[in-house]
């Protein structure tokens, strides 16, 4: 098949006629991964006129390649198929070129392809220019989109139409969902090498559709289907792997819940097992709400917290040494197991002293921590202590 007409005289040939080249376009684009030949529009024709006249594609050319790249990116065609159309186009429509065919083109050969092949060159820059800007904006409002999306989710926003949009990213809100939160020693944010490096290794494990990782006031998120459960612990250690020697990271697990308001519910107790295990500095890196439920209990009712460790804690104010040493004597001891040697080791004071603090603790408050009875009151009034800041919060 020919692009030119009868009339090759002279100089050269007219340019093929549109309907011939509108052929070849689209047995070219049949033999391309099957990528529209529209994307071609156009650009066989200016091959068709360089090969004659040898001149540098016009203003107009370039602004058509460009819009064909930005519609392509639209269309989600590959990068790699509209370049791949592009370079089979140029050199299928080669020997077909009036200026190739024409009767005195053997001389004039090497400056023909030479202008054909720069016209391709620009063609393809052109249309991955277009292609580029559209793309760098479809990637900015995805991310905009989800960003946005994430908020919504562990905010409990817009919950009627959270399930709708919830399936963009492969997630069914109506299944009982768990929510892992993990801070760190700065902030994380979206985007960071951290985040990135996390949510990248996850992927191969279980893909898009069993695990959404964000970040969320800090907090880098991991969001994943009750019986996927092996994607909380593959984050745990894909964080542990990215943050290395840093290893000042918690992470709180929730319990699994069902819908839009359930994921809400899972994020809220992550974040306070991570409150809980810093309140009371708990050694373990990653705190399951589950095993947590008694200080949720405590942090259910402040008033009624607050009243117990005023009535049981207040007289150790009155030493004149305060009452910290005191009140860390009684979370060292009860820690311990109640045994006097082993909290002295841990405060790194001597035994006597341990037991005269112990003495004092008694006479003040009118509690003994050997007595188990009244060494339950004081232990629950210690973690109180702990969970709501108290002696530095003043009591109401």
């Amino acid at each position: 098949m020919t692009v030119t007409t009868a009339s090759q005289q002279g100089r050269g040939a007219q340019p093929a006629a549109p309907d011939e080249l509108a052929a070849l376009a689209t047995k070219i684009a049949s033999e391309a991964d099957g990528t529209s030949g529209e994307l071609l529009d156009g650009y066989l024709q200016t091959l068709a006129e360089v090969s004659v006249s040898r001149r540098p594609p016009s203003d107009d050319e370039l602004r058509q390649w460009r819009d064909i790249g930005a519609r392509a990116a639209e269309l989600g065609v590959p990068m790699r198929s509209l370049i791949n159309l592009y370079l089979r186009a140029t050199w299928q429509a080669w020997p077909h070129l009036p200026g190739v065919r024409g009767p005195d083109a053997t001389d004039r050969l090497c400056p023909i392809g030479e202008s054909i092949m720069r016209t391709a060159d620009t063609a393809v820059m052109t249309l991955a220019e277009g292609y580029e800007e559209v793309q760098r904006w479809i990637v900015r409002r995805e991310e905009s989109l989800r960003r946005e999306f994430i908020d919504d989710l562990f905010d409990g926003r817009d919950i009627g139409g959270l399930a709708e949009r919830a399936e963009r990213y492969g997630l069914h809100l109506g299944w009982a969902h768990v929510v892992a939160a993990a801070r760190g020693a700065a902030p994380f944010v979206d985007g960071d090498l951290i985040a990135r490096q996390v949510e990248t290794a996850l992927r191969p494990h279980f893909g898009t559709r069993d695990a959404l990782v964000g970040t969320k006031d800090g907090l880098l998120v991991c969001l994943a289907p009750q019986q996927h459960r092996a994607v909380l612990d593959e984050f745990v250690r894909q964080l542990s792997l990215a943050l290395g020697a840093d290893t000042s990271w918690r992470v709180g697990i929730g319990r699994p819940h069902s819908g839009a308001g359930g994921v809400v519910r899972s994020f809220e107790q992550a974040r306070g097992a991570l409150e809980i295990g810093s309140r009371l500095s708990l050694p373990e890196q990653v705190l399951r709400a589950r095993e947590l439920l008694v200080y949720q209990v405590l942090r259910r009712d402040t008033a009624a917290l607050s009243e117990l460790v005023t009535e049981v804690l207040e007289p150790l104010r009155t030493t004149r040494m305060g009452a910290e040493p005191l009140l860390n004597t009684l979370s060292a001891y009860f820690d311990s197991g109640s045994v006097a040697t082993v909290t002295a080791q841990r405060l790194h004071v001597g035994v006597r002293t341990v037991t005269y603090r112990l003495r004092r603790i008694r006479d003040l408050t009118g509690y003994a921590a050997d007595d188990p009875r009244q060494a339950f009151t004081l232990h629950v009034a210690v973690l109180g202590a702990q969970l709501i800041g108290w002696p530095n919060q003043e009591s109401s």
